[in-house]
């Protein structure tokens, strides 16, 4: 039962906000006297294979985007496809000048090697940030979505990350390497620790933060949190017709000071600056800035 002493954030909310600003911006670029014809910017969106939970996100971000005025282009491709030719059409894309940001859809099928897929896009239309020469930038233009979200949640509850304990639960390093050094960039002491680590209830005891993305619904019990500590769920999955988070939220005793709820937290919040980074790479592109 939920009282005061825990806060559940409400990322619908902070993303319209986001959302607002996105449409204020491309309103006021098209009433530029300077410009002869609208200009809007561009997302190209790769989804590989016929994954239900990608295709759930993508219809989401299209919807969102045409709602702030953001065009969408989308190329679809079977888990059969060759992967040079998914290659030779992000390569495309790189040259098509109607084209501002580029997005591949993950998680993508194991026979893909999703380094190289990532490798392909153009830095400067990387709006995800996961190319390899935009995750080691020391002085960031943009950061990755989810990444923008999290740091809004923080701001939100005005969590000092000064000399906390922040703890990444992954399956895999890929998504939390670039996470943890911006967080210890704003002196967190922020760990990784993957699903399979032996002292995983320990080390989640002991944390002022846990940021969890497993994919496991309700894997996360409050019971094994520390007191007063908050958590990020950004793990998504599908238990029958509901949609669920890592986190068990059914269950709160109101010991910890905040979560986000799946749906309805981080979710909307990435897609929402998704969109903004997709402006920004615009704005950079067209020299609006």
């Amino acid at each position: 039962m939920l009282n005061n002493k825990t806060q559940v954030i409400d990322g619908n909310k902070i993303a319209e906000k986001v959302k607002d600003k996105i449409v204020k911006d491309v309103l006021g670029f098209n009433q530029n006297k300077f410009h002869s014809a609208e200009i809007r910017p561009n997302l190209a969106i790769i989804l590989i294979g016929n994954n239900k939970e990608s295709e759930l996100y993508v219809e989401k971000k299209m919807d969102q985007a045409k709602k702030v005025g953001i065009d969408t282009h989308l190329y679809r491709f079977s888990n059969q496809e060759v992967q040079t030719d998914i290659i030779k059409t992000i390569e495309l894309l790189n040259e098509d000048s109607e084209i501002d940001a580029i997005l591949v859809q993950l998680p993508l099928d194991k026979k893909f090697k999703i380094n190289k897929i990532i490798q392909t896009i153009n830095p400067k239309k990387d709006v995800d940030c996961f190319h390899p020469i935009n995750r080691n930038r020391k002085k960031d233009k943009i950061i990755s979505p989810v990444y923008g979200a999290v740091l809004e949640v923080l701001n939100e509850v005005e969590f000092n990350l000064k000399e906390k304990k922040v703890l990444i639960v992954l399956n895999s390093e890929f998504f939390g390497v670039n996470l943890k050094k911006i967080l210890d960039k704003k002196g967190a002491k922020a760990k990784i620790c993957l699903v399979n680590d032996t002292k995983f209830e320990q080390k989640i005891s002991e944390a002022d933060l846990l940021i969890t993305a497993l994919g496991k619904p309700h894997f996360i019990k409050e019971q094994t949190l520390k007191e007063g500590a908050g958590v990020i769920d950004i793990g998504i999955s599908r238990k029958g017709k509901k949609v669920k988070g890592d986190f068990d939220s059914d269950k709160l005793f109101n010991k910890i000071k905040f979560y986000t709820p799946v749906p309805g937290g981080i979710g909307p919040m990435t897609v929402a600056f998704l969109l903004k980074n997709t402006l920004e790479l615009f704005k950079i592109r067209k020299k609006l800035k």
